[in-house]
């Protein structure tokens, strides 16, 4: 309340942010605050001793890190990616004052939704037993670092490949993607939603091909690459974009080496191949692979190459990133010199 009388100003409500903190999961969250409200202190009223009145005390929500802030129609209103990102999620009313007629205004109140994405360098991309976890443990040193993020039905496991010189590159496995992932079937979108935040894509297919269960027909490790390929277009177009591995699991199996030929030449030319599959289960654009390596996660063929191919591809990407951005700055640099010339 303000203090009419002397033209006194009631202090304004608190504010309720979201700050990201590492090490902090949605589930620390809800054990936090049970009822699932976020409430900010009341700001004081306005008194001879204290004219001005104090602010309301700010209620801060710790979050993890790549939490996206939805309103309760589902529109994105911000996302919280590094650690110390703060967003304001409802601000504190007016305290009384002139304007108010010394009545104290109410805060903001809205209903929001907390989503959290996974952030990793390498996201691995496959159908369940194409041996994704096996991999995962075999390129993060048989111990991965496993993070279990605060989920209902999907537990993503993150692992940390660790080189010589210290380099550490974190690698995702996002269980869960089925065919039809794109349409919400089995935990499709809790999938594909955490692909969309890695910053390269890791596809790995069984040599020897799928099947889910004896009621879906058998695929080929080509029709696969093909299906996983449909999947994230018909989610999201742009994850197509995203540079991508390909890592073909399981050579130690009999018959390996053959189908291993015969898939690398469907791969050099799919047009001739695409006339043998369903129509529907063609990508608009095919994925281009940076590498394509054959690996057994049994045998440990080709794990030692790979990490060193996944190493090679993120630091191409990073010195690309960087020569873009050098060449931003030297165009900024070079405008500011024109105009001051200009102004001279």
């Amino acid at each position: 309340m303000g203090y009419p009388r002397l033209g006194g100003e009631g202090g304004r409500g608190g504010d309720v942010w979201f700050i990201a903190q590492e090490r902090t999961t949605l589930k620390s969250i809800r054990e936090r605050y049970p009822q699932k409200r976020f409430v900010a202190g009341t700001g004081a009223n306005s008194s001879v001793k204290a004219l001005k009145g104090d602010k309301g005390k700010d209620c801060e929500v710790h979050v993890p890190l790549g939490i996206s802030i939805l309103c309760d129609d589902g529109k994105q209103i911000g996302e919280l990616n590094a650690a110390g990102e703060r967003f304001l999620a409802a601000r504190g009313g007016l305290g009384g004052s002139l304007v108010t007629n010394f009545v104290p205004c109410k805060g903001q109140r809205r209903i929001v939704r907390l989503d959290l994405k996974l952030i990793a360098d390498v996201g691995l991309v496959g159908f369940p037993n194409a041996g994704k976890s096996s991999l995962l443990s075999k390129i993060s040193h048989a111990k991965p670092e496993i993070a279990n993020y605060a989920f209902t039905t999907v537990q993503p496991e993150l692992g940390k490949i660790m080189y010589a010189d210290y380099k550490q590159i974190s690698v995702a496995d996002l269980p869960g993607l089925i065919e039809g992932a794109h349409a919400n079937k089995g935990m499709g979108h809790k999938f594909l939603k955490h692909v969309e935040r890695t910053k390269q894509l890791l596809l790995v297919v069984d040599i020897s091909g799928f099947q889910l269960s004896i009621k879906t027909p058998f695929r080929t490790a080509f029709e696969t690459i093909l299906l996983l390929t449909k999947e994230l277009e018909l989610y999201k177009e742009e994850l197509l974009t995203k540079p991508a591995l390909l890592v073909i699991n399981k050579m130690d199996l009999p018959c390996s080496k053959n189908n291993l030929d015969e898939l690398t030449e469907q791969l050099q030319n799919p047009q001739d191949f695409l006339h043998l599959i369903q129509e529907e289960m063609i990508p608009a654009k095919t994925l281009e692979f940076k590498d394509v390596i054959p690996v057994s996660t049994y045998t440990g063929e080709g794990i030692e190459e790979l990490k060193t191919r996944i190493r090679k591809s993120i630091d191409e990407e990073a010195e690309q990133e960087n020569e873009e951005y050098r060449k931003k700055k030297l165009l900024l640099l070079q405008a500011s010199e024109g105009q001051q010339m200009t102004s001279n």
